[in-house]
């Protein structure tokens, strides 16, 4: 028989502690969010529609970038036993320099029409956490504005191959004189891809009203308030604003980029050089027998070309045929400090986060991106105690199996 009493009120207190409510309710929110899918739920319901769908959304059908993000699921971890890890180490050398998190910030355009505070957040965030930023040829702040943001860090530029080549010059000796350490040369967009939600919601820069966007608006009034009250968006390259997302791209770009236009720039650029969008083994080899500082496995978070290669796919085999000197990362689809890890240990060098940044910016400006660095931290440091390493050089293939749920018809031919 269970003996039993009446409570004693001094016992009640030891075992019950009030916490004290949180009066700041961007921080109330933001302690809420344990995973960067909690970002995004924020971030969905404090954005408008139009500009939440234009950084959740891909191109045509999204199928890269739900295969790119089933690929990281679709991943099987091989944990040592007894193999004490009580710290560890998530620092790695890139590029020339220090960070202390195996990825950075990758370029994300039009970014402060997703919150005002836009790149002056991720640059003052990446600064915080001693990672990379990386600014856009989109961006919506300034290669000066983002140097101010982040004076000491580590600052990358993202660089489009304009028709107006003059335009791609200038802005890389601009990068150049603010002390940017690292420009990504991007390949995969000599065409806009066809971003269909975009279209469907009338997205545009300017954005334009409607009856939609308005009633849409009326329950997100902060983010009119913050997008009327604050300055005019300054583009770093264009001059001209109006139109669609894909207009303007396809206004910009030029689809006759070719290894020339690498050679000019690598005569521009003092820095590192490393090649965004690349999309298979034998373009790998060929840019690093080129001379490039590294490249970036990519198809743009699939906003490009849908049904595009699986850059965390495509890992393994570039890593065997460029050797273990070349730099490769690697991005698209990532939303956990998991992902990340598995990317290290199959032998990618570094990755680059997008979508999960803009999520937290959405969240919580400034403060929403800091708790993204954090959560991808935490999960990091997680994964690799789980896993028994107490270092990143420790990861190797055998931590990892990429289990088969897509399987090609044959060998994939070369591209020539």
């Amino acid at each position: 028989m269970v003996q039993r009493q009446l409570p004693k009120p001094a016992e009640i207190f030891e075992l019950m502690k009030f916490k004290a409510p949180e009066l700041n309710g961007r921080k109330r929110r933001l302690d809420k969010a344990l995973t960067i899918d909690d970002l995004r739920t924020i971030a969905k319901r404090r954005t408008p529609k139009a500009a939440f769908d234009y950084t959740d959304g891909a191109a045509e059908g999204e199928l890269s970038l739900a295969r790119a993000r089933q690929a990281f699921q679709d991943v099987e971890f091989h944990p040592g036993i007894l193999r004490p890890a009580p710290t560890v180490d998530t620092s790695v050398d890139i590029l020339g320099g220090r960070s202390a998190l195996p990825f950075g910030i990758a370029p994300t355009g039009f970014t402060r029409l997703m919150q005002t505070e836009g790149e002056e957040a991720g640059a003052g965030a990446a600064a915080a956490a001693g990672i990379p930023f990386t600014l856009s040829t989109l961006g919506t702040t300034s290669i000066e504005g983002v140097k101010a943001a982040n004076p000491d860090g580590r600052n990358w530029f993202q660089l489009y191959v304009m028709r107006d080549r003059e335009i791609s010059y200038e802005l890389t000796r601009r990068a150049a004189a603010a002390g940017f350490d690292t420009l990504h040369f991007t390949v995969d967009t000599p065409v806009a891809g066809a971003r269909l939600r975009d279209k469907r919601n009338g997205f545009s820069i300017p954005p334009q009203l409607t009856i939609g966007t308005i009633i849409n608006a009326i329950p997100r009034p902060w983010w009119w308030f913050d997008f009327l009250t604050t300055p005019k968006l300054e583009f770093a390259s264009l001059s001209t604003t109006g139109g669609t997302v894909g207009e303007l791209l396809d206004a910009a770009m030029d689809p006759t980029i070719s290894y020339d236009d690498l050679d000019v720039i690598r005569d521009l650029w003092p820095g590192k050089i490393v090649v965004k969008g690349v999309q298979n083994v034998e373009d790998s080899v060929r840019l690093r027998d080129a001379g490039v500082d590294g490249i970036v496995l990519s198809n743009h978070g699939g906003r490009q070309l849908d049904r595009a290669p699986i850059p965390f796919h495509l890992v393994p085999q570039v890593r065997e045929a460029v050797g273990e000197d070349f730099t490769v990362m690697v991005d698209t689809g990532i939303m956990n400090g998991a992902d990340i890890v598995a990317s290290i240990a199959l032998g990618a060098d570094f990755t680059l986060i997008g979508r999960a940044y803009l999520y937290g910016l959405m969240a919580g400006g400034r403060e929403g991106v800091d708790r993204t660095i954090a959560i991808l931290r935490s999960e990091i440091e997680r994964t690799m105690r789980l896993l028994g390493v107490s270092s990143l050089a420790e990861l190797e293939p055998g931590h990892v199996t990429q289990l088969t749920r897509m399987v090609p018809v044959g060998e994939p031919l070369p591209v020539r």
